[in-house]
């Protein structure tokens, strides 16, 4: 039973977990809070002495793959611009590893295109061998799987259709990034008339919007109307530039999926001809909180 340590570097959070390569069952789960390991000044000593330990238990695992949440070098070895940690910008991450655990392999990804990967050999899904994913949540991330490996484009961080333009004058993450999706929906509910369960006085949650839109709430099904609209136009553009039509959604907000997909099909029939139509298949990924640790495991494919 072959076996990898999966590590998901996260801003609030370093999770890790060793992880059967056959049916994804993750065991020796371990996580960490990251502050610590920032202001310690020795964040990657710190992160090899808990691979440490891990591969003490474990000694017959020999691949761990990292995911992180920025951009990275297009030889995956050394981390360029990880926002949510900036202490560690400019870390050759792999080779520092390797050099304290020369019998070893690492294999780095950031963290968006390492979920993706994982949907292929760990998602409840069986899934082609070319895939777009798109990640919902605090910001809009993405990837597309080409050939069951992870697109790079030219200098190694392509797909970032979270910063592709948008209405308003945005970016498509400006416009429906938590923070501004709830933004959108408190200004909404502010001018609607009607009967709704939403409460006006600003405190609108992603969760209520969701239950709202369950209960069959008109404003709340509106206000995921809004957000599908944007993102089918985004989704238009990748399908059109990648030429694949299978589509994954995933991320926090992606609990909405139902409420959006009405409106994302609008603008896909809209601006697609019969050629993508006949094969566009869009569905909501399947690793949910265990996206990133099975994400970062799948890198050990390669």
């Amino acid at each position: 039973m072959e076996q990898y340590l999966g590590i998901d570097v996260g801003g609030t959070n370093v999770k890790m977990g060793i992880v059967d390569a056959t049916n994804g069952r993750i065991s020796n789960f371990y996580s960490h809070d990251t502050a610590s390991w920032r202001t310690s000044g020795h964040f990657i000593e710190r992160l090899g002495d808990a691979i440490s330990l891990q591969l003490a238990e474990f000694p017959e695992v020999s691949r761990v793959g990292i995911g992180v949440p920025g951009l990275i070098t297009r030889d995956r070895t050394t981390l360029i611009e990880i926002t949510a940690i900036p202490e560690i910008d400019g870390m050759e991450i792999v080779p520092d590893l390797k050099k304290r655990f020369p019998d070893h392999d690492f294999f780095l990804e950031n963290d968006a295109n390492a979920a993706a990967l994982g949907e292929y050999y760990f998602g409840e899904d069986k899934l082609p061998e070319d895939y777009i994913f798109v990640t919902l949540g605090t910001g809009i991330g993405g990837a597309a799987i080409i050939d069951k490996k992870v697109f790079k484009g030219g200098g190694g961080n392509a797909m970032e259709p979270g910063h592709v333009p948008s209405r308003n004058e945005k970016v498509l993450e400006r416009n429906i990034g938590k923070k501004e999706l709830l933004d959108m929906a408190n200004q909404m509910r502010a001018n609607y008339t009607g009967s709704t369960q939403l409460p006006s006085d600003g405190t609108i949650s992603t969760t209520g919007l969701v239950a709202a839109a369950t209960n069959g709430d008109e404003l709340a099904k509106q206000i995921f109307l809004e957000m599908g609209y944007m993102l089918g136009e985004g989704l238009v553009s990748m399908v059109r530039i990648l030429d694949i039509t299978t589509i994954l959604i995933g991320g926090g907000i992606s609990a909405s999926f139902e409420f959006i997909m009405p409106a994302i099909n609008e603008r896909l029939n809209y601006w697609l001809t019969p050629y993508y139509l006949k094969t566009i298949n869009i569905k909501r990924a399947t690793l949910a909180n265990d996206a990133g640790l099975l994400g970062a495991a799948s890198l050990c494919f390669e």
